[in-house]
């Protein structure tokens, strides 16, 4: 036995104990998936930061009183100061912003200046519509992108098929070129003015979503497709594929369950981003359908000059896409973990 055999059975079992925590956390911290983690919560934060910052700062860099503008320029300069008082706005700014961000942190949005409900309340009633109809033509476009860009890639992979292929990309670029907002003036005109087939204003039932969902839809799924279409054409020339066709697989498996889950990492960035602009493009779409969601609120506070309520919705608009983008990272990581381990 040696003399430091010796002097660790008389110190004991407990006396590594401090060593293992240091070297545990320093382990943890050099672990690729813990940094990746970390350096994604680290870019959230900054991310959420400067979108806090901007709306505070909206307010303030809109000219003219805003209270002056959303009470009208009939009200009393007593009502519009008692308004101004009520809203923290007669104090300093470094004051306002400090407030703004504790006030925040404890889930208060202000109130609005023309109904002076709370703007939490504004919101919580309006958003559970806006995130529907986006979550619904999100998948949508995802059930109807996917298979139609596997099945072009297979009808035109290796130089088949150039008449489909003309066809499906001029469609596809026709269909990805039209807004959202003049898509949807067209279905109301066609499916519910002309054929009345489908409710064209409000939210009653199943029926309603029809025409918003395909408004919402129809550019991004064609987008997504031929992201998927390119992206599958560049598996089905790689060497796994050709192996397993040698092995006389059918072609089903060869398609599903070797090709598909190899050309979806690409479309699933876009999907991403294809989630955020929905987001944004339910603001006009709601609109046109009278759509009672976040959309259609924020047109009407601006025209109202409600900054409380329009500052509210930004922030949750904002951080809405933010989350998207953090979602897809974590996705885009699980599906090719190398990429985070690159990165880190």
């Amino acid at each position: 036995m040696n003399a430091q055999t010796a002097d660790r059975l008389v110190a004991g079992p407990g006396t590594e104990q401090p060593h293992a925590s240091p070297g545990l956390a320093r382990g943890l911290l050099e672990h690729p998936w813990v940094r990746f983690a970390v350096r994604r919560l680290a870019r959230l934060l900054v991310s959420l930061w400067v979108l806090v910052t901007a709306a505070f700062a909206m307010i303030h860099l809109i000219p003219g009183d805003p209270v002056r503008g959303a009470l009208g320029m009939n009200a009393s300069p007593q009502v519009v100061n008692l308004r101004r008082e009520q809203l923290g706005l007669n104090d300093s700014l470094p004051a306002q912003y400090l407030r703004f961000l504790r006030d925040l942190a404890g889930g208060d949005l202000g109130s609005s200046i023309t109904s002076g409900l709370p703007v939490s309340q504004v919101i919580g009633d309006r958003l559970p519509s806006t995130v529907s109809l986006a979550v619904t033509s999100f998948l949508l476009a995802v059930v109807l992108s996917v298979p139609l860009g596997l099945v072009m890639a297979v009808l035109t992979r290796g130089g088949r098929g150039r008449r489909t292929e003309l066809a499906f990309t001029s469609s596809s670029v026709l269909v990805a070129a039209v807004p959202e907002f003049l898509l949807a003036v067209g279905l109301v005109w066609v499916f519910g003015v002309r054929l009345g087939w489908f409710p064209v204003a409000g939210q009653e039932g199943p029926a309603s979503y029809v025409l918003p969902v395909l408004s919402l839809a129809a550019g991004p799924a064609a987008v997504l497709a031929r992201i998927v279409r390119i992206e599958m054409l560049s598996v089905l020339h790689t060497d796994y594929i050709r192996t397993a066709r040698a092995k006389r697989l059918p072609p089903r498996k060869v398609y599903l369950r070797h090709a598909l889950p190899n050309a979806v990492t690409a479309g699933l960035t876009i999907g991403g981003l294809l989630l955020s602009s929905l987001v944004a493009g339910t603001v006009l779409v709601e609109n046109v359908f009278a759509w009672p969601g976040l959309g259609s609120t924020i047109v009407q506070s601006i025209l109202s000059k409600d900054y409380p309520v329009v500052q509210g919705v930004v922030l949750v608009y904002g951080t809405g896409v933010l989350l998207v983008n953090v979602a897809v990272d974590v996705a885009l990581a699980l599906l090719d973990p190398r990429s985070a381990i690159r990165e880190s």
